[in-house]
């Protein structure tokens, strides 16, 4: 029972007391928080996040107002983590808190719908490609350069706006083509991995998926690339909708379990951190646990597993210039930062340059940049301006949310800087030419 007079948080996917009591207020976390940085307003902090939830908890402040904007404004990039020294789980903290709020609060009417409408489409690959022909049509007939120009879905809705900022470049009428079930290695087998095809990253970053399939082949690798995959739950999950995360997550567990393979590949930040983390998610389902525990313990991301298994082949000079951005949910939340680089280094003719403030989230997070588009912009604004600090030919991150994201930076900023994920950089070796 609440002590106080307000009942803000109900039992279902209540934030641990035991957790909040783990934080000692030291303070660590407040320079590692993207979100703290730009406003210096201690409630935009983890601490401050916190300590709302825990008023929350005791019942001393409702489900409104200050707790739901400063929950909201969380980009839940887990920088906070690494840097504190009392090991706060605050991941499970924000996503049980924001599932609350979803669960709980009521909403403008506006952000009902629209946050509905998203739900309702980025997990789902199918749906998303019967909307290419629709997005390839209004970019070729001139229609985007025209709305954009008059400014008009701004002066509706900022939120609108961003979303229609963040349409990737579609290229053809048709749907990008599904990899086969099967991908043989290239001379001697040293492994058998199942690849994650993703939801947006199968969609929109289909070459991304190639030649992550191409490189683990390189290296040794029968590839099996179950069909017809569902969403991870990592969107879901991440926002606090955590019913249906995981369901989700036990589609793709069903998926994948059965598979006699040596590793689960992912190339996609959120859904290696997501399916890492099964095990939590699913602690409390006795049909599940053990088998969510076994997936994750096989779950790789693809840069750190290449690491791991030590390069082979011939890899071709390339002679490019690049700088690597840390999304936040491998730096963060898998602590994989030091493999890319390794990784990246062992191309002929890469030139490796380190960007100030990599590990600092570019604003993307997931659906952030769709739902706070004013932090996010400030977000990716101070991006930028690193990105301008050194010369490069590419910048490259391992989460398609973060390429997007600094895609649209590059833009207008008018910068001549490409971007790719880096197993695009080892299949570009491999093969001895840059797409």
């Amino acid at each position: 029972m609440n002590e106080g007079q307000y009942q803000a948080f109900d039992e279902q996917d209540k934030p641990s007391p035991d957790l909040i009591r783990d934080c000692v207020h030291c303070g660590f976390c407040l320079s590692a928080c993207p979100t703290y940085l730009e406003t210096g307003n201690e409630l935009d902090s983890p601490r401050g996040r916190i300590y709302l939830m825990n008023a929350a908890v005791n019942g001393e402040i409702p489900l409104e107002g200050s707790l739901v904007k400063h929950l909201d404004m969380c980009l839940g990039c887990l920088a906070c983590e690494p840097a504190c020294p009392s090991g706060v789980q605050y991941g499970s903290l924000i996503e049980a808190g924001r599932s609350q709020i979803e669960r709980r609060y009521e909403r403008s009417t506006f952000d009902k719908y629209y946050r509905s409408a998203i739900f309702s489409l980025f997990p789902y690959p199918k749906r998303m490609k019967l909307m290419l022909p629709m997005f390839y049509i209004y970019q070729k007939l001139g229609l985007r350069s025209l709305i954009q120009s008059t400014g008009i879905i701004a002066r509706f809705s900022q939120k609108l706006s961003k979303m229609e900022e963040m349409l990737p470049e579609v290229k053809s009428l048709t749907f990008p083509p599904e990899l086969p079930e099967v991908i043989h290695a290239k001379g001697e087998q040293r492994y058998r991995v199942a690849l994650l095809t993703g939801c947006v990253q199968s969609v929109f970053f289909s070459k991304t998926n190639e030649a992550t399939a191409r490189v683990l082949a390189e290296n040794g690798c029968e590839v099996i690339v179950p069909q017809n995959q569902s969403c991870c739950g990592a969107l879901s999950v991440h926002s606090g909708r955590l019913s249906e995360g995981r369901d989700f997550a036990k589609q793709t567990i069903l998926t994948f379990e059965g598979l006699e393979v040596d590793a689960i590949i992912t190339n996609s930040a959120g859904c290696g951190s997501t399916m890492k983390d099964y095990g939590e998610i699913l602690k409390d389902d006795p049909q599940y646990s053990e088998r969510a525990e076994a997936l994750s313990e096989k779950t790789k991301d693809i840069m750190e597993f290449l690491s791991d298994i030590g390069l082979k082949g011939n890899l071709q000079n390339l002679n490019i210039k690049v700088t690597y951005q840390d999304a936040c949910h491998i730096g963060h939340a898998q602590r994989i930062k030091e493999q890319p680089r390794e990784v990246l280094k062992e191309i002929p003719g890469l030139e490796l340059i380190e960007m100030p403030e990599s590990d600092l989230c570019c604003g993307s997070a997931g659906i952030y940049n769709l739902v706070q588009p004013e932090m996010s912009q400030n977000l990716l604004d101070r991006k930028m301006g690193n990105v301008k600090q050194n010369k490069v030919d590419y910048l490259v991150a391992g989460n398609p949310g973060c390429l997007l994201q600094i895609q649209k930076g590059i833009k207008s900023n008018g910068l001549n800087i490409k971007t790719a994920h880096p197993v695009e950089l080892l299949d570009w070796s491999y093969r001895g030419s840059i797409d």
